[in-house]
């Protein structure tokens, strides 16, 4: 069950269309994504690198970079400590690459998904103290590891923490909010309290990206050197789902620029092997193709072998290291369609069915793959998930959300059934003994306030407009809302009574259909829907008239161009 809901936004259209020289349509999109005064416009439209808000806004850092600087002129050994997911081998690639061409002794470790879990641990700073670490800078990780860092300094390590995640607290009992911070010697997070930082949303490679820009106007080495490293910090807030807002949309769109022709010989590999050789790279293939794979290896393998290609600069072992990861994405997939169906069985045939928020445990899938497996059953649902499965010691766990569910709140009213958790609104991570998983299934539902409202999947329509309206040149324009994700969604168009003719199916999975759709004025437009053909068509045997939610692009056949209407849902 779905809801259609058009968006009502007001502004003069017509009067922002002229200013900046754009039809009303695209006028009407920008307002719609928040896009208020001339200044936010102007920015969305046009803009640039240049315009990235300042490292020197964000606390902790003068002091953190004081700390390396010293640590990189007497040559002390720095032990980087990330994370096995993408955002964590970006971030772990961007600040090995920066220290190294800063002169840093420094090498890197990144903790196994299996035998270590999230972010730095006892082990890891062990490993690090016999190697002679003097310094371990995590990235992606440390804010909440407030044991761990409190025994690396009993070690007598200096500890300096970059990291985005939720800084952890507990509500006091008249109401109040107290925060921890681990004992590092500095804390970069723009989460952190009191921080200046004007944009919060930002990335665990994009806070790595930050550090290199200060540590090298520090060093005076040119600005255009910490430009090579844009494109992992764009991979990096596509692939941990940031919002499209703010520097976050310039970050990725110059980020997609540079990945059209990237100089990385692993990131020239992976594209490769993904068949998207002189195919335009969008922020759907980040999200949907090379994410994947990168985070495939920290999955079912290492995240070492990510960042190893990554690191690669001759062009054989970078095949071989794409096409490995490549391989260990489609067992991935595999794997997940086998959960989701055991998943979806669990939900349909126990009480599971009456929660409103779902805490599925799965003993034997692979633990790598709960994340994956609560989006899917949340898009099916429409309701917060958890996926459990057991682990070394005890069950371990991911969860997805919906966007009234405040998911890390949410925990934080259990953090007496769990042992360890982190995350942000829409997803965490956690950990529990397996005697505790009914009693935590139990209090999220009890503590749950989500209303039946709430768990309807809403289609938000930017614009009822009729095909008929439609011109390449209008399509052309809205390329420059791109890129297109969370937080800048991809338009969404709706015309109401659309009869289809000519249907025909294409395809060796029958998964397209091409048709001719006619409203109710008489005007003719080119229609094709991706999905279950032979599903669609019989749909369409139901009723004469539809109402549809189309996307408009341009197709090019034999160098000739015309307007073709994707069909993304009907009713």
């Amino acid at each position: 069950m779905e809801k259609w809901v058009v968006s009502a936004k007001k502004a003069d259209f017509q009067q922002i269309a002229n200013k900046f020289g754009i039809d009303p349509v695209v006028a009407r999109l920008i307002r719609n994504r928040e896009q208020i005064t001339d200044e936010e416009i102007d920015t969305y439209l046009h803009g640039k690198i240049t315009e990235l808000h300042s490292w020197k806004l964000l606390k902790g850092m003068e002091s953190l970079l004081d700390i390396l600087t010293e640590k990189i002129k007497e040559q002390k050994k720095i032990r980087i400590i990330g994370d096995y997911d993408i955002d964590g081998v970006c971030s772990t690639y961007i600040l090995l690459k920066g220290l190294k061409r800063a002169g840093a002794a420094v090498d890197v470790d990144i903790p196994d998904r299996m035998k270590d879990g999230y972010g730095i641990s006892r082990e890891l700073i062990d490993l690090a103290k016999e190697a002679g670490t003097d310094t371990i800078i995590t990235c992606d990780n440390g804010i909440s590891a407030i044991e761990q860092i409190a025994y690396a300094k009993e070690l007598g390590m200096t500890v300096l923490v970059t990291d985005h995640h939720e800084v952890p607290y507990e509500e006091q009992e008249d109401g109040s909010i107290r925060t921890f911070l681990p004992d590092a010697d500095a804390i970069v997070n723009p989460k952190q309290e009191d921080c200046g930082y004007p944009f919060k949303g930002i990335c665990g490679g994009m806070v790595a990206f930050k550090v290199i820009c200060g540590l090298y106007e520090k060093l005076g080495i040119p600005f255009k050197e910490a430009e090579e490293l844009i494109p992992f910090a764009a991979i990096a807030t596509v692939g941990d789902v940031m919002d499209l807002v703010d520097e976050n949309r310039i970050l990725v769109k110059d980020g997609l620029r540079r990945l059209q022709n990237p100089e990385n010989e692993g990131l020239k590999a992976l594209i490769r092997v993904n068949n998207l050789e002189n195919r335009e790279i969008t922020a759907y293939h980040i999200g949907f193709v090379l994410g994947p794979c990168m985070n495939a290896s920290g999955r079912l393998s290492t995240a070492k072998r990510a960042l190893q290609l990554l690191l690669s600069q001759d062009v054989k072992e970078a095949s071989v290291l794409a096409e490995d990861l490549k391989n260990l994405n489609d067992s991935r997939k595999d794997m997940t369609a086998k959960g989701v169906e055991q998943a979806v069985e669990l939900v349909e045939t126990t009480d599971l069915l009456y929660d409103r928020v779902l805490v599925i445990y799965l003993p034997d899938c692979h633990e790598s793959l709960a994340g994956i497996i609560a989006g899917r059953i949340r898009e099916r649902y429409t309701r917060p998930v958890f996926v459990l499965t057991r682990a070394e010691e005890g069950v371990k766990g991911s969860g997805r959300s919906i966007e009234a569910y405040h998911m890390f709140q949410e925990m934080v009213k259990c953090k007496e059934l769990l042992t360890k958790f982190g995350g942000h609104p829409m997803a965490a991570g956690f950990s529990l003994p397996e005697e505790n998983v009914e009693a935590f299934r139990r209090k999220l539902n009890e503590n749950c306030v989500l209303t039946q409202e709430d768990m309807i999947e809403k289609i938000v329509i930017d614009v009822p407009m009729p095909m008929s309206y439609v011109t390449i040149p209008l399509i052309r324009q809205l390329s420059q809302l791109e890129p297109f994700g969370k937080g800048n969604t991809k338009p969404v168009f709706a015309q109401k009574k659309l009869r289809f003719a000519d249907c025909r199916v294409f395809g060796k999975n029958r998964n397209v259909v091409k048709m001719q759709g006619k409203d109710e004025f008489g005007f003719t437009a080119e229609c094709i829907w991706f999905g279950d053909g032979d599903d669609f068509l019989e749909k369409l045997r139901e009723k004469e008239c539809w109402d549809v939610i189309y996307y408009p692009s341009v197709n090019v056949f034999r160098g000739r161009e015309s307007i073709e209407m994707v069909i993304q849902n009907i009713r």
